[in-house]
């Protein structure tokens, strides 16, 4: 489980929660979720600010799924039974922004591609073999941004989603299908 940023860097993630675990039962024995409930803003999260165009101030917030449940940081989408259509058009903005997420964990894979095999190490080889790509990859973000540019998807202007080019990679492919 990963906390990313809008520049595709993983800000936090959890590599020690055995495979058969859910979701949500990962992130309620976060720290995650405990330095979001936090009152003492442990995780230095930025302070409400106006968006361009207005005066009020409005919080950061953390993009989610269903299987984390509420939070007062987090945002889920709108379950799909009886959805009016401002929630369908929320909904579809709440994906486009999980985008970014399952961007950066596609290019990780396509740049360290020992994370789309099974690694046959003792589990604490395994946590720091995914914590050092994870660093490196955020590294590469900060020192070459550019590199990822192809990677990543793109929207058109008519919202036509261009996939990222680490989506066309036969051995992501066979993944990712």
């Amino acid at each position: 489980m990963a906390l990313v940023d809008a520049d595709y860097k993983f800000l936090w993630i959890d590599v020690g929660s055995d495979g058969s675990s859910n979701d949500a039962s990962i992130y309620n024995g976060s720290e995650l979720k405990e330095g979001l409930e936090s009152p003492n803003n442990i995780f230095n999260l930025p302070e409400e600010k106006s968006l361009p165009g207005d005066d009020v101030p409005v919080p950061y917030y953390i993009v989610g799924d269903n299987a984390v449940g509420i939070n007062k940081s987090l945002v889920n989408p709108f379950p799909i039974r009886n959805m009016e259509q401002h929630d369908r058009i929320f909904n579809y903005r709440l994906s486009r922004a999980r985008r970014v997420v399952e961007n950066a964990f596609g290019i990780l894979a396509h740049k360290f591609r020992v994370l789309l095999r099974t690694m046959n190490q003792r589990p604490g080889t395994c946590r720091k073999i995914i914590t050092t790509c994870v660093i490196l990859h955020n590294l590469i973000r900060l020192r070459y941004p550019a590199t990822h540019n192809n990677m990543m998807d793109l929207e058109e202007q008519n919202l036509n989603v261009i996939p990222g080019a680490w989506r066309n990679y036969k051995v992501l492919l066979d993944v990712y299908l």
